[in-house]
């Protein structure tokens, strides 16, 4: 059942890689390649990003700049034309992202026609920009470091207040949630820090970026103010847990929807990933940081 899942993820991955391959002059949105590969937009670009190694976007854009390269060495196309069907207006941003590919300006790679360097894209998924990328083959080997567990867990009642914006500037959160519920005496021991997740900074806009900070209550505590109560559904979740600063925790996340779904033979919901924070960031180091990651889950049939 693993092993046909994780085939089966491959091929829907490679039906996306030359669907994008074969539309590069026109605009591809999230919602249209999701739908190629038959995945939920809401989770498409985290498994995208796992099993291929860079984003959508960042992975259109190499693709348009590798092909660039491919003209400039083998036409006689003004760079400019060459530039736009890149998808760049301005001549200097499409230098500068063909400067930082190969290391050369376009005029000064033109004139040394030399082949086109690695890109730096993991291996297997590196093609050239002009054939079917047939050799690709993700996930070739296991991640042991991978401890991941599906656990069960009830609906919690929660307080919790919305941050829209990056999700470096969540503490706000945090600090309108916390001192109301402190000086009522609702932070004890038995009580859960959770983040709900609701947006990626790779798709969506700093600062659309959709963030909940929850404190599980009990039934009768009332919403105030800007404080406000929901239900966080229960279910099957993927559980695992992230050690290091909160900055890094895309790192993890990329090997759960990348790495270990593909795996498992499960399919996540379109809904919301939960953080859990398992110690203090006031009094922790940040590399001893604890982060208990939680993927729903669709049920099992």
């Amino acid at each position: 059942m693993r092993q046909s899942t994780l085939q089966d993820y491959a091929q829907r991955m490679l039906r996306v890689l030359v669907f994008i391959q074969q539309n590069l002059d026109r605009e591809l949105t999230l919602d249209e390649l999701a739908g190629v590969a038959h995945f939920s937009p809401y989770h498409f670009h985290r498994i995208f990003g796992g099993m291929v190694g860079e984003s959508v976007k960042a992975h259109i854009r190499r693709i348009r700049l590798e092909r660039a390269a491919m003209r400039l060495k083998h036409s006689r196309e003004p760079v400019t034309r060459i530039a736009l069907e890149a998808g760049y207006r301005a001549h200097a941003a499409f230098t500068r992202a063909f400067r930082d590919l190969t290391g050369l300006s376009p005029t000064a790679y033109r004139a040394r026609k030399r082949p086109l360097p690695p890109s730096g894209a993991p291996s297997g998924v590196h093609f050239s920009p002009d054939r079917p990328p047939d050799a690709f083959n993700p996930l070739t080997q296991e991640d042991p470091a991978m401890d991941v567990q599906i656990r069960r867990f009830e609906p919690q009642r929660v307080a919790f207040t919305r941050q829209v914006g990056p999700y470096d500037e969540v503490g706000r959160a945090w600090d309108a949630l916390c001192p109301p519920l402190g000086a009522q005496g609702l932070l004890g021991a038995d009580t859960s820090m959770i983040g709900l997740c609701y947006d990626d900074p790779e798709v969506t806009p700093p600062e659309k970026i959709r963030y909940d900070a929850c404190v599980t209550v009990d039934d009768d505590f009332p919403p105030t103010g800007e404080i406000g109560v929901q239900t966080i559904p229960g279910g099957e979740f993927a559980v695992t847990t992230h050690q290091g600063p909160y900055h890094t925790l895309g790192e993890t996340y990329s090997r759960l929807f990348g790495q270990w779904l593909p795996r498992s033979g499960r399919t996540s919901l379109s809904a919301p990933c939960h953080e859990v924070y398992l110690n203090d960031p006031e009094g922790t180091e940040p590399a001893e940081l604890l982060t208990e990651i939680r993927i729903p889950l669709e049920p099992t049939r």
